[in-house]
């Protein structure tokens, strides 16, 4: 049974249409009911949230949606014309751009910058939504995933009669390049490790190991912002992207000096936002995953292309329906509006 909600604009066509499309994607939702299962969850309410796009500068408005159980994730560009406004939020959609991800239709209309607000979903437990946003790139907001987090957890959690499966790890998978790494290992729930190196004396070397169940993510991944060097910033400007950016949405370093009012939320705040863009782009697998991401100077790139290498083989990984010893153990599982720092 297939239970079809209706929330503002979203209609049973766009229901139907989602639905369609996401059994012909074969989601890690599977269709079987079962009692004493972990259920999916979505939104109790619509929340709309105005901004601008970090690369394009433009005004952004953003407006996630409840949706059914089986659905997942999509977004619907609302100023779309011409062509199919539906974008999945899926790994094998994903376009290799520099510096956010990217997702792209068969009729190339486009979503921009997803990671963050795809963390805020995954971080709060929320499996299925309708994200309509009226241009070409999510908000940046403030750099971070909070708002989006607070958004979320004012709106409120709604359990759908579904239960969770999740993207099971069966054996190392790793991808490579250059001094840049990103592996995934069998595990028991779902933990992220990750290093960076930077040259700048603000950044340096930073790691950090955490295990991301029951609400670690908005304790302590969702406040971080991006971050970028002052001389990122110039290049980006000469060539027409990042224009958005600001040191109101980013960490902007210049060698040992940190030039955003304030200075730094966490001391390792820069190595805690690639953890927080690590989990949004892992989301794009379809669902929780039970398994070890280690990332070593990776990026968005890199992290796609993990999980490619993970899809590209069937004996790399199976699908499981999460009971409540395994659901506790994963993102979102157990999160209170308590647990979320007041920065937002």
């Amino acid at each position: 049974m297939l239970v079809l909600l209706m929330f503002q604009t979203v209609t049973i066509l766009e229901l139907s249409v989602l639905l369609r499309r996401s059994n012909e994607a074969e989601p890690v939702w599977g269709p079987v009911l079962s009692m004493g299962h972990i259920v999916q969850a979505t939104l109790k309410s619509s929340i709309t949230i105005k901004g601008t796009g970090l690369h394009s500068g433009r005004p952004a408005i953003l407006t996630i949606n409840p949706s059914s159980a089986h659905m997942g994730i999509w977004f619907k560009r609302t100023d779309t014309v011409d062509g199919d406004p539906f974008v999945p939020a899926r790994w094998d959609v994903v376009e290799q751009v520099p510096l956010c991800t990217r997702l792209v239709n068969v009729d190339g209309v486009s979503v921009s910058t997803v990671e963050h607000l795809m963390a805020a979903l995954a971080g709060c437990g929320v499996h299925n939504a309708l994200i309509e946003v009226s241009g070409p790139e999510v908000p940046i907001l403030d750099g971070s995933s909070a708002q989006f987090v607070k958004a979320i957890l004012k709106a409120g959690i709604q359990s759908l009669d579904a239960p969770v499966r999740a993207l099971k790890i069966l054996k190392p998978v790793e991808v490579r390049r250059g001094l840049a790494m990103a592996q995934f290992m069998p595990g028991e729930g779902f933990s992220i490790d990750f290093q960076i190196d930077f040259d700048d004396a603000a950044i340096g070397t930073q790691a950090r190991r955490l295990d991301m169940a029951n609400g670690s993510f908005v304790r302590e991944l969702c406040d971080s912002r991006t971050f970028c060097r002052k001389s990122d910033v110039d290049a980006m400007h000469a060539q027409g992207m990042g224009l958005g950016g600001s040191v109101r949405n980013a960490v902007v370093v210049n060698g040992a000096e940190i030039l955003t009012p304030g200075g730094l939320r966490h001391s390792d705040e820069p190595v805690r936002h690639k953890m927080l863009d690590a989990l949004g782009d892992l989301v794009l697998s379809g669902g929780p995953i039970i398994g070890h991401y280690t990332g070593v100077r990776a990026g968005h790139a890199l992290t796609n292309a993990l999980l490619r290498e993970v899809f590209a083989d069937p004996t790399n990984y199976e699908f499981t329906v999460c009971g409540p010893a395994l659901a506790a153990r994963l993102p979102g599982a157990g999160v209170r509006a308590a647990d979320l720092h007041a920065v937002a």
